[in-house]
């Protein structure tokens, strides 16, 4: 504990990086390590539990002679384990995973969604941690045996890596808050919403804080765990309500604080969700908006060969491929927020025998950021979101889609100079945890590395052409 440093675990969903942290600011990255993802068949997406906790493992060996641990997880991402001997019994299924969209189906025919968003606050969607948590009880091996012996555990990511690392089954309240069966009001399960998914509460883990004395890893404390998207909202340095960010990693994810009250309007399709709470302070919450689709869509367009390198598809020479009535909606896995339609299907309209592979990409770009702009238009409707926003993410270092998100968002972008503001804010919430700072006194979130300004907005109509072909991809699966 000399430098009294923390180090941060970002568990993601491509894969697992350790970050270290000093009291006076200094940060950096120790190293990572890629996972496997597992997909059995269409619309399952896996993950091997023994690679993610070999990789934190390292991660943490990585990070050695710090003073406490702060541990951030994939948000909807579950697994089923035995409470005693601590092995999973079957993968984890991913937040990206559709496999009980049948389920889901039936809950919402039968009335179900008008409890979900009454307690949890969030829709019926596979997205969400309970359907995947009962399809664990019924098709997991060894489940229901578990289950009648008293040893069946089931949850989010971060309980089972807390359990397995420090035999404590704990999930914190941001995670819990994904799962549609944590009360926002309450912050303890539900038993209506635990019926009505069929979870059995006695084998879910306990509901902590956000930061606090939560477990001990092999003599090291760890201090804070957290949802990696409420970390990234706090490693921006968003404090104030209408502070807010979006992060273009597998997905795109918007959030901004939106009080110390869950501000609840479902019609807008925004998740009101917590952000945080510290200790025993009240909670802090947000208005949480996905994109389903954003890395993940340009990955899949450079495997099926549309563009080789990247610096391919850094500038265009063309206007832009919505002007010319070209058009990408990037509902691969279906449209999130604010639509929650996974019959939504990828498209691109407007397709001729003149279009190039670059014109198929420079859409595809478009396409991410419109589908972000229409999310952010959503959340300035209920909070006064700041004049400038904070974006992080993979897809920032495309200067075409940085410019273009600017035009189509009509402001001021800044971007932070580290791209790891994930792990920044786990690690941040673990110095608050341990008691090394303070909300006052932590250190000064990174200064941003460039401004980026729209020359001018994208126009009302391009956008109104860019929510037809949305309206044209629905209901296609």
């Amino acid at each position: 504990m000399a430098d009294q440093s923390v180090i941060a675990i970002d568990q993601g969903t491509t894969g697992t990086k350790v970050h270290r942290l000093h009291r006076d600011g200094r940060f950096e990255t120790l190293g990572g390590f890629e996972h496997r993802q597992i997909f059995p068949q269409a619309g399952w997406v896996e993950h091997d539990p023994g690679e993610l906790i070999t990789h934190i493992e390292n991660c943490i060996a990585l990070g050695k002679n710090a003073a406490a641990i702060g541990l951030d997880n994939q948000g909807e991402t579950v697994l089923a384990w035995d409470a005693k001997t601590k092995q999973p019994i079957y993968n984890a299924i991913v937040w990206q995973d559709a496999r009980t969209e049948g389920e889901i189906q039936r809950l919402k025919a039968a009335g179900a969604e008008s409890e979900t968003l009454q307690r949890a606050g969030l829709p019926l969607d596979p997205y969400f941690s309970a359907s995947k948590l009962r399809w664990l009880l019924d098709h997991a091996p060894e489940a229901q045996a578990l289950h009648k012996a008293g040893r069946l555990r089931l949850g989010t990511s971060d309980a089972y890596f807390l359990d397995r690392l420090a035999g404590r089954a704990v999930t914190d309240v941001t995670t819990a808050s994904r799962t549609s069966l944590m009360n926002l009001e309450t912050l303890a399960w539900d038993p209506v919403l635990c019926e009505l998914f069929g979870v059995p509460r006695d084998c879910l883990p306990e509901i902590v804080s956000t930061t606090g004395d939560l477990a001990e890893i092999g003599g090291v404390p760890v201090t804070a765990s957290m949802v990696d998207q409420q970390a990234a909202l706090f490693g921006h340095g968003a404090r104030r309500r209408g502070d807010a960010k979006i992060t273009f990693g597998t997905g795109a994810f918007a959030l901004s604080i939106a009080g110390d009250k869950p501000l609840r309007d479902a019609a807008s399709g925004l998740l009101p969700t917590i952000a945080w709470r510290i200790g025993d302070a009240p909670c802090t919450y947000a208005l949480d908006g996905g994109v389903y689709n954003a890395a993940s869509a340009i990955n899949w367009a450079r495997g099926i060969g549309l563009f080789s390198d990247y610096s391919e598809i850094a500038h265009f020479d063309t206007a832009p491929a919505i002007s010319r009535n070209l058009a990408f909606v990037p509902a691969l896995s279906g449209l999130g927020c604010p639509y929650w339609d996974r019959s939504a299907a990828g498209l691109w309209l407007g397709l001729g025998l003149d279009t190039s592979k670059a014109d198929m990409m420079q859409a595809l770009l478009e396409g991410i950021a419109l589908r972000a702009g229409e999310v952010l238009r959503a959340m300035a409707k209920l909070v006064p979101i700041a004049a400038r926003l904070s974006i992080d993410g993979g897809v920032m270092r495309n200067d075409y889609f940085c410019d273009f998100l600017a035009a189509v968002l009509g402001r001021e972008l800044t971007v932070p100079s580290t791209a790891e503001l994930t792990g920044l804010g786990a690690a941040q919430f673990a110095l608050i945890g341990a008691g090394l700072a303070t909300l006052e006194t932590l250190p000064p979130a990174p200064p941003a590395s460039r401004v980026v300004t729209a020359k001018e907005p994208l126009s009302a109509e391009l956008i109104a052409k860019f929510n037809d072909a949305v309206s044209r991809c629905r209901n296609w699966r």
